[in-house]
């Protein structure tokens, strides 16, 4: 491919709002942290090889195989619980990966090589961690 000699269309998708078949028997709600696992979005859960995608953005539940159902998941930067003692995520960590705890928690670390990525700290507050997902 060469480079190009004049303007053209690229075509372009939004990123805000996903679609993904969802695993079997799931049981995903409405604001918890979506991730995939083989190709199929669920709950987050502190387990490893899950790739965050966003937040669920309603309670939707898998079908009897994999892909029955699908689910919409935002993307962007959403503000989950945190962690506690040596896991909690302070200022110090924005900008930092964060670790997925549970479908609602992230923690400062990987549990001992135990979770996956959720995202980057973008900010934290009082109520919790504002997780940036891309």
């Amino acid at each position: 491919m060469t480079a190009l000699a004049a303007a053209r269309q690229t075509p372009s998708r939004s990123t805000d709002i996903r679609s993904f078949g969802v695993s079997a028997t799931a049981q995903c709600f409405q604001g918890g942290i979506a991730v995939l696992a083989a190709g199929f979005v669920e709950p987050g859960t502190a387990a490893t090889g899950l790739v965050a995608v966003g937040k669920f953005r309603k309670t939707v539940t898998g079908g009897a195989a994999d892909g029955d159902v699908t689910a919409e998941v935002d993307t962007g930067c959403f503000r989950f619980a945190n962690s506690a003692a040596a896991d909690e995520i302070t200022a110090a960590d924005i900008g930092a990966d964060c670790f997925i705890v549970d479908d609602q928690t992230v923690a400062k670390t990987d549990g001992g090589s135990a979770r996956s990525v959720a995202g980057k700290v973008f900010d934290v507050d009082e109520l919790g961690v504002w997780v940036e997902f891309r």
